[in-house]
Protein backbone atom coordinates (compact mmCIF):
# COMPACT_ATOMS: atom_id res chain seq x y z
CA UNK A 1 0.00 0.00 0.00
CA UNK A 2 1.12 3.68 -0.57
CA UNK A 3 2.30 5.36 2.58
CA UNK A 4 1.45 9.01 3.22
CA UNK A 5 4.24 11.82 4.99
CA UNK A 6 3.21 14.76 6.76
CA UNK A 7 5.28 17.78 6.62
CA UNK A 8 3.93 20.53 8.89
CA UNK A 9 5.42 24.37 9.12
CA UNK A 10 6.14 24.51 5.46
CA UNK A 11 6.70 28.18 4.87
CA UNK A 12 5.08 29.48 1.87
CA UNK A 13 7.57 33.03 1.68
CA UNK A 14 5.26 34.01 -0.65
CA UNK A 15 2.46 34.43 1.54
CA UNK A 16 4.26 34.67 4.95
CA UNK A 17 2.73 31.51 6.68
CA UNK A 18 3.38 28.12 7.31
CA UNK A 19 1.21 25.16 5.34
CA UNK A 20 0.75 21.40 6.36
CA UNK A 21 1.84 19.17 3.34
CA UNK A 22 1.02 15.70 2.81
CA UNK A 23 2.84 13.58 0.52
CA UNK A 24 1.91 9.81 -0.64
CA UNK A 25 4.22 7.88 -2.35
CA UNK A 26 2.98 4.66 -3.88
CA UNK A 27 3.17 0.84 -2.81
CA UNK A 28 6.82 0.01 -4.03
CA UNK A 29 8.26 3.29 -3.64
CA UNK A 30 12.35 3.15 -3.59
CA UNK A 31 14.20 6.20 -4.13
CA UNK A 32 17.39 4.33 -4.38
CA UNK A 33 15.86 2.85 -7.61
CA UNK A 34 16.33 5.27 -10.44
CA UNK A 35 12.60 5.12 -10.77
CA UNK A 36 11.58 8.45 -11.40
CA UNK A 37 7.80 9.04 -10.72
CA UNK A 38 5.17 11.80 -12.00
CA UNK A 39 3.40 14.10 -9.51
CA UNK A 40 0.17 15.11 -8.85
CA UNK A 41 -0.78 18.18 -7.23
CA UNK A 42 -4.13 18.41 -4.80
CA UNK A 43 -5.35 21.49 -3.11
CA UNK A 44 -7.71 20.78 -0.16
CA UNK A 45 -4.68 18.46 1.83
CA UNK A 46 -6.67 17.74 4.83
CA UNK A 47 -9.31 16.46 2.44
CA UNK A 48 -7.41 14.36 0.12
CA UNK A 49 -6.45 10.85 1.72
CA UNK A 50 -7.97 8.47 3.95
CA UNK A 51 -5.78 9.10 6.71
CA UNK A 52 -6.05 9.41 10.63
CA UNK A 53 -5.00 12.91 10.32
CA UNK A 54 -6.63 13.91 7.40
CA UNK A 55 -10.57 15.78 8.29
CA UNK A 56 -12.87 14.36 10.82
CA UNK A 57 -15.72 14.03 7.98
CA UNK A 58 -15.52 12.76 4.65
CA UNK A 59 -11.99 12.67 2.43
CA UNK A 60 -11.33 11.70 -1.29
CA UNK A 61 -9.59 8.27 0.08
CA UNK A 62 -7.21 9.50 -2.84
CA UNK A 63 -4.34 6.92 -1.75
CA UNK A 64 -7.36 4.32 -2.29
CA UNK A 65 -7.90 5.06 -5.37
CA UNK A 66 -4.64 5.40 -6.68
CA UNK A 67 -3.78 2.09 -4.64
CA UNK A 68 -6.29 0.20 -6.74
CA UNK A 69 -5.87 1.82 -10.27
CA UNK A 70 -2.43 0.73 -10.34
CA UNK A 71 -3.15 -2.79 -8.70
CA UNK A 72 -5.87 -2.96 -11.85
CA UNK A 73 -3.24 -1.47 -13.97
CA UNK A 74 -5.00 1.72 -15.17
CA UNK A 75 -2.12 3.95 -13.72
CA UNK A 76 1.36 3.41 -13.09
CA UNK A 77 2.30 4.96 -9.42
CA UNK A 78 1.95 8.20 -9.36
CA UNK A 79 3.67 10.52 -6.03
CA UNK A 80 0.18 12.85 -5.05
CA UNK A 81 1.30 16.49 -2.75
CA UNK A 82 -1.67 17.39 -1.06
CA UNK A 83 -1.57 21.10 0.14
CA UNK A 84 -3.85 22.08 2.92
CA UNK A 85 -6.02 24.67 2.82
CA UNK A 86 -7.03 27.22 5.44
CA UNK A 87 -9.94 29.53 6.73
CA UNK A 88 -9.34 32.18 3.87
CA UNK A 89 -9.54 29.66 1.34
CA UNK A 90 -11.97 31.38 -0.68
CA UNK A 91 -9.42 34.34 -0.64
CA UNK A 92 -6.26 32.39 -1.19
CA UNK A 93 -8.10 30.34 -4.25
CA UNK A 94 -9.21 32.98 -5.85
CA UNK A 95 -7.00 34.56 -8.92
CA UNK A 96 -9.23 37.60 -9.21
CA UNK A 97 -11.56 39.64 -6.73
CA UNK A 98 -15.53 38.64 -6.09
CA UNK A 99 -17.02 41.86 -6.09
CA UNK A 100 -20.29 40.37 -5.06
CA UNK A 101 -19.44 38.07 -2.60
CA UNK A 102 -16.94 40.99 -1.27
CA UNK A 103 -13.95 38.76 -1.43
CA UNK A 104 -10.09 39.98 -1.89
CA UNK A 105 -7.97 38.10 -4.43
CA UNK A 106 -4.92 36.15 -2.98
CA UNK A 107 -4.39 33.69 -5.27
CA UNK A 108 -1.45 35.32 -6.43
CA UNK A 109 0.83 34.53 -3.18
CA UNK A 110 -0.91 31.32 -3.68
CA UNK A 111 0.07 30.55 -7.12
CA UNK A 112 3.84 32.08 -6.73
CA UNK A 113 4.07 29.58 -3.65
CA UNK A 114 3.63 26.61 -6.09
CA UNK A 115 5.49 27.13 -8.95
CA UNK A 116 8.32 28.90 -7.19
CA UNK A 117 8.46 27.29 -3.40
CA UNK A 118 6.54 23.94 -3.56
CA UNK A 119 7.72 22.14 -7.45
CA UNK A 120 10.79 22.74 -6.96
CA UNK A 121 11.24 21.63 -3.22
CA UNK A 122 8.91 18.37 -4.15
CA UNK A 123 11.64 17.96 -7.64
CA UNK A 124 14.53 18.10 -5.04
CA UNK A 125 13.24 15.66 -2.97
CA UNK A 126 11.56 13.22 -4.74
CA UNK A 127 12.81 11.58 -7.81
CA UNK A 128 9.65 13.39 -10.05
CA UNK A 129 9.33 13.40 -13.70
CA UNK A 130 9.28 17.08 -14.33
CA UNK A 131 7.55 17.88 -17.09
CA UNK A 132 4.15 18.94 -18.14
CA UNK A 133 2.82 15.59 -19.43
CA UNK A 134 3.98 13.81 -16.12
CA UNK A 135 2.86 16.57 -13.55
CA UNK A 136 -0.70 17.11 -13.09
CA UNK A 137 -2.85 19.27 -10.57
CA UNK A 138 -6.31 19.20 -8.99
CA UNK A 139 -8.89 20.55 -7.28
CA UNK A 140 -12.41 20.91 -6.23
CA UNK A 141 -14.67 23.88 -5.99
CA UNK A 142 -12.58 26.59 -5.69
CA UNK A 143 -9.35 24.34 -5.84
CA UNK A 144 -10.84 23.31 -9.65
CA UNK A 145 -10.53 27.08 -10.00
CA UNK A 146 -7.28 27.46 -9.14
CA UNK A 147 -5.93 24.39 -10.61
CA UNK A 148 -7.71 25.05 -14.09
CA UNK A 149 -5.67 28.88 -13.74
CA UNK A 150 -2.45 26.87 -12.78
CA UNK A 151 -2.62 24.88 -16.08
CA UNK A 152 -3.98 27.82 -18.22
CA UNK A 153 -0.92 30.37 -16.62
CA UNK A 154 1.77 27.60 -16.29
CA UNK A 155 1.20 24.93 -19.07
CA UNK A 156 4.98 24.36 -19.44
CA UNK A 157 4.91 23.07 -15.62
CA UNK A 158 1.01 21.66 -15.50
CA UNK A 159 0.09 19.30 -18.54
CA UNK A 160 -2.53 17.88 -16.74
CA UNK A 161 -5.78 19.71 -14.34
CA UNK A 162 -8.57 18.65 -13.26
CA UNK A 163 -11.31 20.49 -12.24
CA UNK A 164 -14.03 18.68 -9.83
CA UNK A 165 -17.36 21.09 -9.96
CA UNK A 166 -14.78 24.14 -10.69
CA UNK A 167 -15.98 27.60 -9.98
CA UNK A 168 -15.50 28.75 -13.33
CA UNK A 169 -18.33 31.51 -12.89
CA UNK A 170 -16.07 33.24 -10.32
CA UNK A 171 -15.62 37.06 -10.51
CA UNK A 172 -18.21 36.98 -13.36
CA UNK A 173 -16.17 33.94 -15.31
CA UNK A 174 -13.50 35.92 -15.68
CA UNK A 175 -11.16 32.50 -16.82
CA UNK A 176 -13.84 32.69 -19.76
CA UNK A 177 -12.13 35.75 -20.60
CA UNK A 178 -8.81 34.87 -19.80
CA UNK A 179 -8.39 31.33 -21.36
CA UNK A 180 -8.78 32.70 -24.87
CA UNK A 181 -6.55 30.04 -27.01
CA UNK A 182 -5.06 26.59 -27.34
CA UNK A 183 -1.84 26.64 -24.71
CA UNK A 184 0.06 24.63 -27.62
CA UNK A 185 1.22 21.97 -25.08
CA UNK A 186 0.85 18.74 -24.38
CA UNK A 187 -2.72 19.04 -22.31
CA UNK A 188 -5.15 16.50 -20.69
CA UNK A 189 -8.34 18.36 -18.84
CA UNK A 190 -10.73 16.84 -16.79
CA UNK A 191 -13.97 18.62 -16.08
CA UNK A 192 -17.15 17.62 -13.84
CA UNK A 193 -19.73 18.14 -11.65
CA UNK A 194 -23.70 17.22 -10.93
CA UNK A 195 -25.56 17.95 -14.02
CA UNK A 196 -28.24 20.28 -11.24
CA UNK A 197 -25.09 21.01 -8.69
CA UNK A 198 -26.00 24.62 -7.42
CA UNK A 199 -25.25 26.02 -3.87
CA UNK A 200 -25.28 29.78 -2.47
CA UNK A 201 -22.29 30.13 -0.19
CA UNK A 202 -21.33 33.60 -0.40
CA UNK A 203 -24.74 35.76 -1.69
CA UNK A 204 -25.60 34.82 -4.83
CA UNK A 205 -25.99 31.10 -6.60
CA UNK A 206 -23.42 29.40 -8.59
CA UNK A 207 -24.77 27.03 -10.89
CA UNK A 208 -21.64 24.59 -11.29
CA UNK A 209 -23.48 22.31 -13.75
CA UNK A 210 -24.31 24.86 -16.64
CA UNK A 211 -20.86 26.40 -16.17
CA UNK A 212 -18.53 23.57 -16.37
CA UNK A 213 -20.82 22.48 -19.12
CA UNK A 214 -20.20 26.31 -20.81
CA UNK A 215 -16.26 26.16 -19.98
CA UNK A 216 -15.83 22.02 -21.74
CA UNK A 217 -17.31 23.66 -24.72
CA UNK A 218 -15.52 26.79 -24.59
CA UNK A 219 -12.29 24.94 -24.66
CA UNK A 220 -13.51 22.80 -27.59
CA UNK A 221 -14.30 25.77 -29.61
CA UNK A 222 -10.37 27.02 -28.87
CA UNK A 223 -9.44 23.77 -30.60
CA UNK A 224 -9.26 21.73 -27.44
CA UNK A 225 -9.53 17.71 -28.86
CA UNK A 226 -11.52 14.74 -27.61
CA UNK A 227 -8.30 13.25 -26.21
CA UNK A 228 -7.09 16.28 -24.52
CA UNK A 229 -10.43 17.17 -22.75
CA UNK A 230 -13.23 15.53 -20.89
CA UNK A 231 -16.45 16.54 -19.46
CA UNK A 232 -18.52 13.74 -16.90
CA UNK A 233 -21.87 15.43 -15.60
CA UNK A 234 -23.53 13.67 -12.95
CA UNK A 235 -27.46 13.14 -12.74
CA UNK A 236 -28.06 13.88 -8.81
CA UNK A 237 -24.44 15.04 -7.85
CA UNK A 238 -23.95 17.46 -5.14
CA UNK A 239 -21.15 20.00 -3.73
CA UNK A 240 -19.99 17.98 -1.57
CA UNK A 241 -16.81 15.56 -0.58
CA UNK A 242 -18.58 12.48 -0.95
CA UNK A 243 -19.50 13.43 -4.68
CA UNK A 244 -16.02 13.84 -5.49
CA UNK A 245 -15.22 10.84 -3.90
CA UNK A 246 -17.41 8.82 -6.01
CA UNK A 247 -16.19 10.22 -9.64
CA UNK A 248 -12.21 10.29 -8.34
CA UNK A 249 -11.79 6.65 -9.55
CA UNK A 250 -13.49 7.44 -12.97
CA UNK A 251 -11.47 11.05 -13.16
CA UNK A 252 -7.92 9.78 -11.99
CA UNK A 253 -8.31 6.53 -14.79
CA UNK A 254 -8.88 9.42 -17.34
CA UNK A 255 -6.94 11.99 -15.91
CA UNK A 256 -3.73 10.27 -15.38
CA UNK A 257 -3.86 7.51 -18.00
Amino acid sequence: MSSIQIIRDFYSPQEGFSRTLRICTPEGYDPSAGHRYPVLYMHDGQNVFAHHESAIYDTWCANHVLDSLVHQRHSEPWIIVAVDSTPHRLSEYSPWDEPRSRISARGEPYVRFFVDTLKPFVDHHWPTRQSPEWTGVMGSSMGGLISLYLGWRYPELFGRVGGMSPSVMWSYGRLFEHWTSHTRRWTRIYLDAGTDENIDPVGWPMFYGQATRDFYFHLKNLGYADHELALVLEPHGHHHELDWQRRLPMALRWLLS
